[in-house]
Formats: C-alpha cells, sequence, structure tokens
C-alpha cells in the first residue's frame, strides 16, 4: 500500500505561544476520504552541539526544565534565529550557554524531525572539537545553567542509568556514534 499525503481543506491560526505558533488543519484522508481536524505546531528549526575538550570531555549542561518539571543535563541548545546559519547558531548557542568555543568551525552531524506527529520544524546536531572555556555565560532572561564536564568514557553510563534521558540528546550522541565511532571510545 502506497501512503500519501493528506488534501489540506482548511487552515486554521490560533496564535502565537513564543516558541511556536499553533494551527488547526482540517484534512482528508487520501483513500478513506474522512475528514479529521488535526493540531500542528509551527516553530523556528532548532539546533544543538555536542562540544568535546582537547582533554576528551563533554560539555554539558545543566538546567530546570518546565515540561517535565525537573533538572536536565543537555547538551547546549536553543532555536535558530531569523536568517541565522545553523552551524552558527549551534555555535552561538554554545558560546552563550556554557563559554566554552572550539578551535575550528563546528561540523554537522546530521538532523532529525523532533516529533513528525505535530512539529513541522528539524533539529540540527553539531560536534565541536577542541572547545575551551573562553568567554563568560550568557544567560536568557530565563535561564540558569550549570556547566559540567564529563568524561566521555563516562558517557555511556551516563545514558545506561538514565541521567541522560533528553531525546534530542540521545540522537545528536546516535549521530557521532555513526560518524566517529563510540563518543565513550573516542
Amino acid at each position: 500500500m502506497d501512503i500519501c499525503r493528506w488534501e489540506t481543506l482548511e487552515e486554521e491560526y490560533v496564535g502565537n505561544y513564543k516558541i511556536f505558533d499553533l494551527y488547526y488543519y482540517t484534512r482528508i484522508h487520501p483513500i478513506k476520504k474522512t475528514k479529521s481536524k488535526f493540531v500542528a505546531l509551527k516553530s523556528p528549526n532548532w539546533v544543538n552541539i555536542l562540544p568535546i575538550t582537547s582533554n576528551k570531555e563533554l560539555v554539558l549542561v545543566e538546567q530546570y526544565r518546565h515540561g517535565t518539571d525537573a533538572v536536565s543535563l543537555e547538551i547546549p541548545a536553543g532555536l535558530i534565529e531569523i536568517n541565522e546559519e545553523p552551524a552558527l547558531a549551534a555555535e552561538r548557542e554554545c558560546r552563550e550557554e556554557t563559554g566554552f568555543v572550539g578551535l575550528h568551525q563546528a561540523e554537522l552531524l546530521g538532523y532529525v524531525e523532533p516529533n513528525p506527529a505535530f512539529l513541522g520544524n528539524k533539529c540540527y546536531h553539531y560536534v565541536w572539537f577542541d572547545c575551551e572555556q573562553k568567554f563568560e555565560q550568557k544567560f536568557d532572561e530565563n535561564e540558569l545553567i550549570s556547566v559540567k564536564l564529563i568524561p566521555l568514557k563516562k558517557v555511556r553510563t551516563l545514558l545506561e542509568n538514565g541521567v541522560i534521558r533528553h531525546s534530542l540528546v540521545l540522537s545528536a550522541i546516535i549521530f557521532f556514534n555513526i560518524k566517529f565511532g563510540e563518543i565513550w571510545n573516542y
């Protein structure tokens, strides 16, 4: 059976909610001809970055997350600003959140669609080698971030023990593992 796109009969803009715009789409099934209303979020594309020091440490950020109402251990990440190149956005987010910068440009690992069921954006994954702390952290209005340097050899244990749980961090690590070999053996 071939799967194909549904026909959009109506697009209803609901509103802007700071990091996304909410839409309702009325669509018709291409084979069954049933009509239903669906929710979709339009958000700018995202980036995240695996900053790795010359001492083979991963630069992680620990911060409170409202969605889970918990503290989360992650890699630097954020929204790509209008007309900003993804690589520059990844480097900017790393610099702002951690103060760390690499000696060379960040390298694209790949991208994912965070949740195609209702999100239409992409998250680009980067790695930045030979990072050093050169700047002070520069937080957004509601950010408070603690930087954690974790030896690469301990990353697997953090994954196995559920310390790192953010799905976009996990997918960045998978892309790294595909391109360079397992991060904990790098």
